[in-house]
């Protein structure tokens, strides 16, 4: 009889193991998903190895984006441009952690951002606005989140809406990363700019300090 309650018990929790998070309840916010968009100056071609979030609930999600980022029309200064990913069933955010590959120069950075709470109380707050897309008068909400990098580790956030003006969030330093791309420690760098990137940065070089 003992060892049939000690099976029951031990069923019991693996069952429950075996939940995870999906007996963690979703995020209780106006909006099925928020959003996150990944941007450099036109040329400074950059590769995210990964966005990682540790949301207000204090639970950690890894990899919530990676890959290409939108480039604007220009190189100098800071331009928002970038389409942006839906982050579902995570809440909003309270530490960004970023890794990426600065093409150009080439150098791997990485940086933990905070997000400070007004951010988040501008992401559920509903603003009336005129939609020029669709032409009509909307509550909207700044639920997206851009994370800008630029060479030398340069890091801007905004947080804005589709409708709505992004409101500068932060401009932050990005420390290298020692392990190299990929943390591989081998200091080998697998992706290269695009030709275009390459030619215009032999022709004008890297605008540091402009960013």
């Amino acid at each position: 009889m003992k060892r049939l309650m000690l099976l029951i018990v031990l069923l019991i929790s693996l069952c429950a193991c075996a939940r995870g998070p999906q007996s963690i309840p979703p995020p209780k916010l106006p909006y099925h998903a928020w959003y996150l968009s990944l941007a450099a100056p036109r040329h400074m071609e950059v590769w995210v190895e990964t966005v990682d979030v540790i949301d207000q609930r204090g639970l950690p999600f890894f990899y919530i984006h990676a890959g290409v980022a939108g480039y604007p029309r220009q190189t100098v200064g800071w331009h928002v441009a970038g389409s942006a990913k839906p982050i579902s069933n995570v809440d909003l955010p309270e530490r960004l952690f970023l890794r990426w590959q600065s093409l150009v120069e080439p150098q791997a950075y990485k940086i933990r951002i905070p997000i400070p709470q007004w951010v988040r109380d501008e992401m559920v707050k509903p603003e009336r606005v005129f939609c020029t897309g669709s032409k009509k008068w909307k509550d909207d909400y700044r639920d997206i989140i851009s994370l800008g990098m630029a060479p030398g580790g340069i890091v801007k956030v905004w947080v804005g809406g589709a409708c709505l003006k992004d409101k500068e969030v932060g401009r932050y330093q990005a420390e290298i990363e020692p392990r190299g791309p990929y943390l591989n420690n081998k200091g080998e760098y697998y992706r290269a700019p695009t030709p275009e990137a390459k030619a215009w940065i032999e022709k004008n070089g890297i605008p540091y300090g402009s960013w």
